[in-house]
């Protein structure tokens, strides 16, 4: 990684770095430009790929490479390529205030610090449906959180019938697993017959008790520059919400809280285990085996593990599910476009963006 990311920033010129590289990682308010993340097609900060010239976008996504298994890598070099898929079904006129509103191009990368074995250092990699974050201290990938992937459309078609979903599994094994739930633990784990139009704590830079579904409007770096652009992103902003249909006892059933919601997995049975499991493997399996705390998730940390589900469990229909745990919060919905468009998230509540190790380090060296 460290090797990578000195290759990338050697190939840009004194502008490019200026804009490619930020300050070093921090635990106090310099370092808030690294804490910002986004999964709208807003600007996520830092050099995109069309800022780049060939050889500089493969060394780009060299580094990117290096902070995710090859799945990993292949489903966000997929959804990247979506972005050409969703212009088509929005009819080419999707704008966002710039020229091309839906763009595999605008995926932006920064390198935060210097890369090396001492010190810290990071990066982030973002876009449309893509954010990666990335700290290292003293020669160890430390935090990889959050972890965002998404997918719109979430199905497409394929030749010969086939379809492409590439986070199928990430959806259908939370399914199975809730629908393999006697009624009892059912009924516990269902929180709601429907869906909140979002992730519930959507792209704040720290999660707290009480945080509700911000909507589409808020998730954006600043307002647009042209009025009718703000009034049309609203509008359909607007529209997400009132699809939801969620009162303000829906949203504080779904809110988040530090005490999980649900079901844990102290009361599953074997199988049902093995199922919680092979879905956290979907989450944790997007980095490298040595970065991947799945491995962690022996009997005893299952126990711990809550399951909360909201929505239809007819496939198709929208829904949204939670797993939570110490130091372990996911998040999955897809309810927009009429359930065709999806979002996850892996996140630290506790340690998002490498805080507490950054904490430590500044305790031992200042």
């Amino acid at each position: 990684m460290v090797e990578a990311a000195r290759a990338w920033l050697d190939l840009l010129s004194d502008e490019q770095r200026a804009i490619g590289q930020g300050p070093m990682p921090a635990d106090d308010a310099g370092d808030a430009e690294r804490r910002r993340w986004f999964y709208t097609p807003t600007d996520h900060g830092g050099l995109t790929m069309h800022q780049q010239r060939p050889a500089q976008q493969r060394a780009a996504m060299r580094l990117v490479a290096t902070g995710l298994s090859e799945a990993g890598y292949v489903t966000v070099t997929t959804t990247m390529g979506l972005e050409n898929v969703l212009d088509r079904t929005e009819g080419f006129v999707a704008r966002f205030d710039r020229e091309r509103g839906r763009d595999p191009g605008l995926y932006y990368l920064r390198v935060f610090g210097e890369p090396g074995d001492d010190g810290a250092w990071g990066w982030r990699f973002g876009g449309h449906h893509v954010s990666l974050n990335n700290l290292v201290v003293d020669g160890a990938l430390v935090s990889t959180t959050p972890c965002f992937m998404g997918a719109d459309p979430a199905v497409s078609p394929l030749l010969g019938g086939a379809v492409l979903r590439p986070l199928a599994r990430v959806e259908d094994l939370a399914r199975e697993l809730v629908r393999s739930l006697p009624a009892e633990l059912a009924r516990r784990a269902v929180l709601l017959a429907k869906a909140p139009s979002d992730l519930v704590t959507a792209n704040r830079t720290t999660v707290s008790d009480g945080d509700r579904v911000i909507p589409l409007a808020g998730i954006w770096r600043g307002r647009f520059r042209d009025d009718a652009e703000q009034a049309r992103l609203q509008a359909a902003s607007d529209a997400i919400d009132e699809a939801a249909g969620f009162t303000d006892g829906d949203h504080r059933v779904v809110e988040y809280t530090s005490a999980p919601k649900g079901v844990p997995g102290s009361d599953l049975d074997a199988g049902q285990r093995e199922l919680l499991r092979a879905l956290l493997a979907t989450y944790f399996d997007r980095v490298p085996d040595s970065a991947s705390p799945l491995t962690t998730y022996d009997d005893e940390a299952l126990d711990g593990v809550h399951v909360a589900w909201c929505g239809s469990l007819t496939p198709g229909e929208p829904h949204y599910y939670r797993v939570q745990g110490p130091r372990l919060l996911v998040e999955w919905d897809n309810t927009q476009r009429d359930a065709n468009h999806a979002h996850s998230v892996w996140r630290d509540p506790q340690a998002d963006f490498g805080l507490d190790v950054l904490a430590r380090h500044r305790a031992a060296h200042h």
